[in-house]
């Protein structure tokens, strides 16, 4: 194929991807968009799995920029599904005219940067080759599915898929013998509807998470009335909060109030829909282990009443870390799931798994026989999509060599001996501990400016100063020193024991919250780009 040349290169065409390329066009920039799937959408086209949906309010998500697009949309429910957010996608992508710089089935394989061109050139899989002045990925943190590594999974002779690969078409579990691998956030929300028509539903656990009601409920008339007269509001809370979500911390210490005002503000919480129990909580509850076990204890105490086998309800209660120390999965009835006659858990610290077999699953203890196999088994995050594309900077230096020790970036945008690269939410950025299109939004339009004001100024390169980025790595770490989640294994953390060589213990994500991190991109705009060497 002839190399086609443009200004930008996108990869990835969810909704930062989407985004980036409206803003483009709107610097009057030829841009193309590279997408590994068929459709637009990202982590809403891939996760089809029975039970996706949101864990941030319907109205928090979508997009701000657009007052059309804001009066013509309306949400169904307080947390749409996944159907229904992939239909807001497309909406968009029409709406905007998107998909006539989208290349879709395009998997990008190879990024090389030509210091002499000052130019990149990308290939994908199909055979595909395109330069372009700027290259800016849009791949996403959890883009990446990973399986375990158990001996024989090619050799089940039933039905298998991941929760992030899972079909177009519906799968049927009607009577099925069905086995779900995993209990976090996706495990919890295939759980919960795979066990309402199974015949028989085991799910394999190697450790539990700690999980609280969604309360989702759907939108009245009413409502969507209010809601589309306070859209400015919500944006605005959304802005001023940590996690750009419509929650946040509460001024006061779990443990400067009474141990009675204690438990009824986390009964409150309990009771009240969406993330408010874990990102409108009391602010010690992340730094002090002691004001950490009292919200722990108080949702051990709550799974203990749901569920009625206290072995079983003991197998559900984490006891390796604290609640909200990893993400925190929101369900419906997903403990009461464990009441049914039709479901067993399975320890797999007490029998794990010794081999799938060409009928189903062997433990040190049974062989237990599936129609189907579900492999709720998470991602390779964060620097997942970074690892499957050969990026190469300047004097051919790949990303993964660059990164060996750990990601060096500058806010989470840039990485020295990669110019001309951006990287929206990328490791050290704020959108990747975020409600993400809130961060997303607040990326996209630094990046635009960033490039505005190179092509006004008439500068072929950019490159972040290497000094730069270690010291905005350095206050990523720092950041994070406190806060207890950097003490737990978890994709925080960069750990994940399905991803060979990802056991090193470096925080990925940026802890000093959205307000702190658009403050210090805001700083760097204002300084003309201090840390950023531009040619």
């Amino acid at each position: 194929m002839t190399e086609q040349t443009f200004d930008a290169i996108i990869i990835g065409a969810g909704i930062s991807g989407m985004y980036q390329l409206h803003q483009l066009r709107g610097l009057g920039m030829s841009v193309q968009v590279l997408e590994a799937g068929d459709g637009v959408g990202g982590t809403w086209y891939w996760n089809r799995y029975p039970g996706a949906r949101f864990d941030s309010e319907s109205y928090s998500y979508g997009y701000s920029f657009s007052e059309e697009i804001l009066d013509e949309w309306q949400w169904s429910e307080h947390f749409s599904a996944q159907p229904e957010t992939l239909r807001y996608c497309n909406f968009v992508a029409d709406k905007l005219d998107l998909r006539r710089d989208i290349r879709f089935d395009s998997t990008v394989t190879r990024a090389r940067w030509d210091s002499e061109a000052e130019r990149w050139t990308v290939w994908t899989a199909d055979g595909w080759t395109g330069s372009a002045q700027f290259l800016i990925t849009a791949i996403g943190p959890l883009s990446v599915p990973t399986m375990p590594t158990i001996d024989g999974i090619d050799d089940f002779r039933g039905q298998s898929m991941h929760t992030a690969r899972w079909p177009h078409e519906p799968v049927d579990f009607k009577g099925k013998r069905v086995a779900v691998i995993g209990t976090g956030a996706t495990g919890v929300q295939t759980i919960q509807e795979v066990a309402k028509t199974a015949g028989q539903l085991t799910v394999f656990q190697r450790r539990p998470n700690w999980c609280a009601p969604l309360k989702n409920s759907p939108i009245t008339p009413e409502q969507q009335q209010d809601i589309r007269a306070r859209y400015p509001e919500i944006f605005e809370i959304c802005k001023r909060s940590h996690g750009c979500f419509m929650h946040d911390a509460d001024p006061r210490r779990a443990m400067g109030v009474s141990a009675e005002e204690r438990e009824a503000f986390y009964e409150e919480l309990y009771d009240a829909p969406g993330f408010g129990i874990w990102m409108g909580n009391f602010r010690d509850i992340f730094v002090s282990e002691e004001a950490n076990q009292t919200i722990s204890d108080f949702v051990a105490a709550k799974i203990r009443q749901r569920v009625k086998d206290p072995k079983v309800a003991d197998m559900l209660i984490p006891k390796d870390h604290g609640f909200g120390t990893r993400r925190v999965p929101l369900e419906t009835n997903y403990y009461e799931v464990y009441n049914q006659d039709n479901v067993r858990l399975v320890n797999l610290q007490d029998t794990p798994i010794e081999r799938v077999t060409p009928t189903g699953i062997r433990t040190s203890a049974e062989l237990l026989e599936f129609d189907i196999i579900i492999y709720a088994t998470g991602f390779d995050a964060v620097t997942g999509g970074f690892s499957k594309i050969a990026f190469e900077g300047v004097d051919g230096q790949t990303l993964q060599q660059k990164w060996a020790e750990g990601p060096l970036t500058y806010l989470g945008l840039m990485v020295p001996g990669f110019p001309n690269m951006l990287t929206l939410v990328g490791p050290h950025n704020a959108a990747s501990f975020c409600n993400i299109p809130r961060c997303i939004e607040q990326n996209v339009e630094w990046a635009t400016d960033f490039i505005r004001n190179m092509r006004e100024k008439g500068l072929a390169t950019a490159e972040a100063d290497e000094a730069a980025a270690t010291e905005w790595t350095h206050h990523v770490h720092e950041s994070a020193e406190k806060m207890l989640y950097t003490k737990v294994d978890s994709w925080f953390m960069g750990i994940n024991t399905n991803v060979e060589g990802k056991n090193k213990r470096t925080f990925l994500l940026y802890a000093a919250g959205a307000p702190a991190y658009r403050a210090k991109c805001d700083e760097v705009a204002a300084s003309d780009y201090a840390g950023i060497a531009r040619h």
